[in-house]
């Protein structure tokens, strides 16, 4: 029986382009799911890293392992469904992720930022902008380091999209997966908005969600300049 985990039936990790079209999730299938780059690192790899890394690229790109992002983003959707939406606060100043975060927070009710964060927003409750939150959700914790230290600094747990390239010392949950692309930010978000849901029982795992991945990714304006 299906329990809703696109871990039920994991898309075999062995091709870079071209996968089959077979459905590993409601909405989504395999082809769809590589060919949006969620698991192309980047060229570097840190040490906190590489136990997410399935193999390196002759072009030097790090192949992050698929089975693993997926099953970190199922566990990061039950775990943030276990707060108040109200309490958990999902934030990044990277541009190609403000759609999907949008989206995010409209299917599942929680708090956003996305842009500068100001000083405090975390830890100053006089502050117009002041969120009272129990966890925080970042898209890279190297862009976004203003609210890793103040999650540190009230001690709240973060949960963080992480690259190949990432330092992660303050990241109590990571997410292995590209973390710079349009289509992948997309792809995550729709994956854990899925999860969420699922999780909090207001979605079946065979309901069809509201929005599509597609829904989820940051367009281009003319002239801009967003990675893929």
């Amino acid at each position: 029986m299906e329990d809703g985990s696109v871990m039920s039936k994991e898309p075999q990790d062995n091709a870079e382009e071209g996968a089959s079209e077979r459905k590993i999730a409601s909405q989504l299938t395999e082809g769809a799911l590589i060919a949006s780059g969620i698991r192309i690192g980047t060229n570097v790899a840190t040490k906190h890293m590489k136990p997410f890394i399935s193999r390196t690229r002759e072009d030097g790109l790090n192949i992050l392992d698929l089975s693993k992002t997926l099953s970190r983003i199922e566990v990061a959707g039950k775990f943030l469904s276990r707060f108040d939406p109200k309490k958990v606060m999902v934030y990044t100043s990277r541009e190609a992720a403000f759609t999907p975060i949008l989206k995010f927070a409209e299917l599942t009710g929680v708090n956003f930022v996305t842009g500068r964060l100001l000083p405090g927003t975390l830890t100053n409750p006089y502050l117009p902008e002041y969120k009272n939150v129990d966890v925080v959700m970042l898209v890279d914790p190297a862009v976004d380091k203003q609210a890793i230290e103040e999650a540190i600094r009230i001690n709240i747990p973060v949960v963080a999209i992480c690259d190949s390239n990432n330092v992660t010392t303050y990241v109590d949950l990571i997410i292995p997966a590209n973390n710079r692309g349009r289509k992948s930010l997309a792809m995550i978000f729709w994956l854990l908005a899925r999860s969420y849901l699922i999780s909090a029982g207001t979605l079946s795992p065979e309901e069809p969600m509201k929005y599509t991945p597609e829904d989820f990714e940051t367009k281009l304006e003319e002239g801009a300049s967003l990675e893929d």
